[in-house]
């Protein structure tokens, strides 16, 4: 906003009462709303202006057909202009995010399976709690945060430990109790391997559903299984059917196309 939004200031006359409603432009489950409050007071707090209400909101997580109005939004017009292209980002994007997963998690739904659909850490920089809150509107489910819950040795884990045997042994050593411990493997032998260092989350990256099935009938219940690497809106049902416990989908945050959103003011009378 820097020094002020000169177009609205030029054009809007100060404390014009207003209302405008927050329109989808096409069918889409909707992320976003729990932000309007708090981007209304942050707002309100810095400029020092009038503050916005927000009404009718249908909630994030339902779904929406093109042409509703997810939430209407009272207050001075100066105030909704200028938040205008703030809100549509937040509402438009993450939208985006939970429409995208919800197809993910209903074609696994389709086959019958259980299997979740989880995210991963291919977040936009400083955006991550709030878009893998919208993996949770779209009915995914969320893997690790950061490097801070959870335990994932991947290969280069696995290069300067010196293979994973002495990785998974070391995590076992080292982590707290009650952190998830998960080895990433690239191999049946490393499968293996993991499971006899006593690994009981095992990531098989970039596996086939064929090998992710053959991954299945060996480890036998013995640990988790997860598959990464590629996973598709063409694949993921394979996947599913071959009976891993997760897929984690990178694509659900790194490559999720926004909503088309709008913020529509009625006509003033002249």
């Amino acid at each position: 906003m820097g020094s002020g939004d000169l177009t609205t200031l030029a054009t809007i006359p100060a404390d014009h009462p207003s209302v405008a409603d927050l329109v989808v432009r096409e069918s889409c489950v909707v992320a976003g709303l729990v932000l309007l409050p708090l981007i209304a007071r942050i707002y309100a707090d810095r400029s020092q202006g009038n503050s916005i209400e927000i009404a009718d909101s249908v909630g994030d997580g339902s779904h929406l057909e093109a042409g509703a109005v997810a939430c209407r939004l009272h207050g001075d017009a100066r105030s909704l202009l200028t938040l205008e292209r703030t809100i549509l980002n937040f509402v438009g994007g993450l939208s985006g995010i939970a429409t995208l997963t919800e197809r993910y998690v209903a074609t696994v739904w389709e086959t019958g399976a259980k299997t979740r659909v989880l995210d991963t850490r291919k977040t936009t920089p400083g955006h991550r709690e709030i878009e893998k809150y919208a993996v949770l509107c779209g009915g995914g489910s969320n893997h690790r945060m950061g490097l801070f819950d959870a335990v994932l040795i991947k290969d280069n884990h696995v290069a300067a430990a010196g293979g994973i045997s002495a990785a998974v042994h070391a995590a076992i050593e080292q982590a707290s109790d009650g952190v998830d411990i998960e080895c990433e493997c690239d191999t049946m032998e490393q499968v293996s391997e993991a499971l006899d260092a006593g690994a009981r989350a095992i990531l098989l990256d970039n596996f086939t559903a064929a090998q992710a099935r053959e991954a299945v009938a060996f480890v036998s219940g013995r640990a988790r299984l997860e598959v990464s690497g590629g996973v598709s809106l063409e694949t993921i049902a394979a996947y599913a059917q071959a009976g891993v416990d997760d897929v984690s989908v990178g694509r659900l945050t790194h490559s999720a196309v926004s909503i088309d959103v709008s913020l529509e003011l009625p006509l003033r009378a002249t």
